[in-house]
């Protein structure tokens, strides 16, 4: 099972509605992800601090319908 571009973008909306979020299909297979997220929310904490906060953003689906995600976050 894979999981959509969209559906990545969506949940990370729900939980950064201000945030400026790019995903890219690395291998054209639905399955390896790049994402680029912009968010007032990371000010202030560590690169793996933002991490994390995605990683809880995606409610479970990372390592299960979402296999790699190559993270860039960033505050604004």
């Amino acid at each position: 099972m894979v999981m959509a571009a969209d559906e990545i973008a969506r949940l990370i909306k729900e939980s950064f509605p201000d945030a400026e979020v790019r995903i890219e299909d690395l291998a054209g297979d639905g399955d390896h992800y790049a994402a680029s997220i912009v968010s007032e929310a990371f000010r202030g904490k560590t690169r793996v601090q933002q991490h994390q906060m995605v990683y809880e953003a995606l409610k479970g689906h990372m390592g299960g319908t979402l296999h790699a995600l190559a993270l860039r976050t960033a505050a604004p």
